[in-house]
């Protein structure tokens, strides 16, 4: 691992949320043996006691908002390294460039407006720029529960292998799902056709097998199970692995359909609380197994 992807980033705005995302930050930093750097995107959008106007005084609160950030930081481990940095700029953007390189972005959601179900304007810009893993915090963090990863089908991807180093890493179960479109003329129609099997249902399972198999056998511990599910009821399958698992787990970039469901997974009933963090990994993001320096094709270290 170089240096570079030895940093966890997280970045703050002094909302409510930023200081459960700097802890959620610390605990990757200290588990990667990693230097913690903590970015603030200046002038910001400010709420309930860091609210400021005019570009100096929000500077000023900026670098107040980061001294706050590292000195409880500092608090929760003594033994970190901890940077920080004010940077200008769309927040989106600015805490994409500042990850550049490293091996975690940590930000938290949304903190106003509780009853919308999507990630934010800063989240969603993140999504399809952050070049390194992103972890965001929606409420909910460490707890038990499985590792639940949403698939494509392809071996080789990174957000799969992602998922199965975690479970590796957590002693946690995996459950794989992998949501398949039907086609137009079964829109309105049952999902799978009643007194027989679907063969493109069937040929997406082996597929889904196959790619589930590599990673077993390069990590056999993990105890993993696989979900087929007709797209219609992936936003419901979303919002039940929310509110029961550990850590969701999907491929950023693409299309982006799915990274859209997992932030519309926050539904108006429960807003981002007691959710568990969404981890978004990019595409050729390089994997290595626990214990191993070099990487494959797809890196976590816990």
């Amino acid at each position: 691992m170089s240096r570079e992807h030895r940093t966890v980033v997280v970045g703050v705005d002094g909302s409510t949320t930023s200081k459960v995302a700097v802890d959620l930050a610390v605990a990757e930093a200290g588990r990667r043996s990693a230097r913690l750097l903590i970015v603030h995107a200046w002038p910001g959008s400010y709420r309930g006691r860091s609210r400021a106007t005019g570009v100096h005084r929000a500077e000023a609160e900026g670098s107040r908002v980061l001294a706050a950030a590292a000195q409880h930081a500092a608090a929760a481990d003594p033994t970190l390294v901890v940077e920080t940095e004010l940077r200008p700029g769309v927040p989106g953007e600015a805490l994409a460039a500042c990850a550049e390189g490293a091996g975690l972005l940590v930000v938290g959601h949304r903190d106003s407006q509780v009853s919308r179900a999507d990630w934010g304007s800063t989240t969603s810009r993140l999504a399809r720029l952050c070049p390194c893993p992103l972890l965001v915090h929606r409420g909910r963090a460490g707890l038990p529960g499985p590792v639940v990863v949403g698939v494509s089908g392809r071996p080789a991807e990174p957000a799969l292998g992602y998922a199965f180093v975690q479970a590796a890493l957590t002693g946690a179960d995996l459950i794989a799902v992998h949501a398949w479109r039907q086609p137009p003329e079964r829109r309105n129609r049952h999902p799978f056709p009643i007194g027989g099997a679907d063969p493109r249902r069937r040929a997406m399972a082996e597929s889904l097998a196959a790619a589930l198999a590599e990673w077993s056998w390069r990590l056999p511990q993990v105890a993993v199970q696989s979900l087929l599910v007709p797209d219609v009821d992936a936003r419901y399958t979303l919002q039940r692995a929310s509110r029961r698992s550990r850590l969701l787990v999907a491929g950023a970039g693409g299309r982006g359909e799915l990274t859209e469901l997992i932030g519309a997974s926050l539904d108006r009933a429960g807003g981002q609380h007691g959710v568990c963090p969404v981890l978004l990994v990019p595409p050729g993001w390089p994997v290595a197994l626990p214990g191993s320096p070099r990487a494959t094709a797809g890196r976590i270290t816990g």
